[in-house]
């Protein structure tokens, strides 16, 4: 994790999922979350100053989103949720 993503860092149990108003792989996910029960916030990258950079440090400079920041630092580009599952589980 970068100090540019430290501020974004969510809390355990929940992630932090970065995109952008025009991502459709975004609005699919947004909603299998919230049907899962899984807390996330939304930073709508195109919102907020050096978005494009923030995700380029938690992706390993790639700005593809969506991104979802977990709270062990690590990220997912584009997970299933499945995958957000998993992960989560494996945080508690």
């Amino acid at each position: 994790m970068s100090d540019i993503t430290a501020p974004f860092l969510p809390e355990a149990g929940t992630v932090t999922m970065f995109t952008t108003s025009w991502c459709g792989y975004c609005k699919r996910l947004m909603p299998q979350l919230k049907q899962q029960g899984i807390e996330f916030r939304e930073i709508n990258i195109e919102e907020i100053e050096n978005g494009a950079q923030v995700v380029e440090a938690a992706n390993d400079g790639n700005q593809t989103v969506p991104t979802l920041l977990y709270a062990d630092g690590t990220t997912q580009t584009n997970p299933g949720i499945g995958e957000v599952k998993k992960k989560l589980e494996s945080l508690a």
